[in-house]
């Protein structure tokens, strides 16, 4: 048996080395394929800056009259007259809040006068920037505007006397400049009839 595995032992050896490649190749052939290489190019993404928001300028307000400190006030953007009264310490015992409008909105530089029970001609408020004229209260085109107009002024309208021209004024000290010229039928005294005359010789 020796002697035969002598001589045999070359052819031997030659088999087993095939065997290995054999097996080494066929397990090589049989492995799974690699999965391929994706690339993946990054994409810039714009991100828009946020736009700042400006924040309104604080509003200018002379309060006076009837309250415990009337004085300039710096009053936030959207507060009514009753935000101003609170700054300037509250009203005073004897003012009359039924005769101006506790709800209307401020504006810049207005003048916020609180009248007192028994007053009789309280001071004009002054009227916002948008409702004032380089030519005065009389237009150019010669109407009166019955937001900035005097007494004296509107008493030159057809139909109007001292009366309902202070009714007029008065009507602008508790509700606000008027939005339109219509709105001054709601001033007792002027009906249909007399806005007729009056419309053409108005103007807000």
């Amino acid at each position: 048996m020796s002697n035969c595995l002598q001589r045999y032992r070359g052819y031997i050896l030659i088999t087993l080395i095939y065997l290995l490649i054999s097996g080494g190749m066929v397990l090589f052939l049989r492995r799974p394929a690699p999965p391929a290489i994706v690339i993946i190019t990054p994409t810039a993404t714009f991100v828009p800056q946020p736009t700042a928001t400006p924040t309104p300028a604080p509003l200018r307000v002379y309060v006076t009259g009837a309250v415990a400190h009337p004085d300039v006030y710096l009053l936030s953007a959207g507060s009514i007259v009753r935000d101003a009264l609170v700054a300037a310490g509250g009203a005073t015992a004897d003012a009359d809040l039924n005769r101006i409008n506790l709800a209307q909105q401020v504006y810049d530089q207005q003048q916020i006068y609180v009248p007192r029970f028994g007053e009789e001609n309280p001071p004009l408020p002054s009227p916002p920037a948008s409702l004032t004229n380089t030519s005065g209260n009389v237009q150019a085109t010669g109407k009166v505007n019955i937001n900035t107009a005097t007494a004296e002024e509107l008493d030159t309208l057809p139909g109007i006397g001292p009366a309902i021209a202070q009714r007029i004024i008065e009507y602008r000290l508790t509700n606000g400049p008027f939005q339109s010229i219509e709105e001054i039928k709601n001033v007792s005294g002027i009906g249909d009839k007399l806005f007729e005359k009056l419309k053409d010789l108005i103007t807000v």
